[in-house]
């Protein structure tokens, strides 16, 4: 079986990627990290493919993109479908926010990715430490 997640071939991307996390992502990244959405684990920049992801939860099987700037200019809509149309393939769902979303409506984001959570996601139990 071929391995499609987090592939060592693409480690140095999603670290490049994680470290230069746009002010947008660094914002939401603070409100989904230590399973703050329903007891839920979110890794960043976690890659599927040959794509990586800036929010995914395994368990519920959701990638949660931003799109900035560059998701905006000549070309880049067409990218971003078939990318979205190749990751929806293998069961993933998708919720995309433009970083103004981010900016000007973070409690509404939040809403609706705890709601597709709830609707994807497998019961999990909130671990004791």
């Amino acid at each position: 079986m071929t391995k499609i997640y987090n592939k060592s071939t693409e480690r140095q991307k999603r670290s490049q990627l994680r470290n230069q996390m746009p002010a947008a992502e660094a914002i939401l990244w603070s409100k989904l990290q230590k399973r703050q959405v329903l007891g839920f684990k979110f890794r960043r920049k976690y890659s599927v493919g040959p794509y990586v992801l800036d929010f995914f939860c395994p368990d519920a099987k959701l990638a949660v993109e931003i799109d900035g700037d560059s998701h905006f200019q000549e070309n880049a809509a067409e990218y971003d479908g078939k990318r979205q149309a190749a990751i929806e393939q293998l069961g993933i769902h998708f919720l995309r926010f433009t970083n103004h979303e981010i900016h000007k409506n973070l409690f509404a984001v939040l809403e609706r990715v705890t709601e597709a959570v709830r609707k994807t996601g497998k019961q999990v139990e909130r671990q004791t430490r």
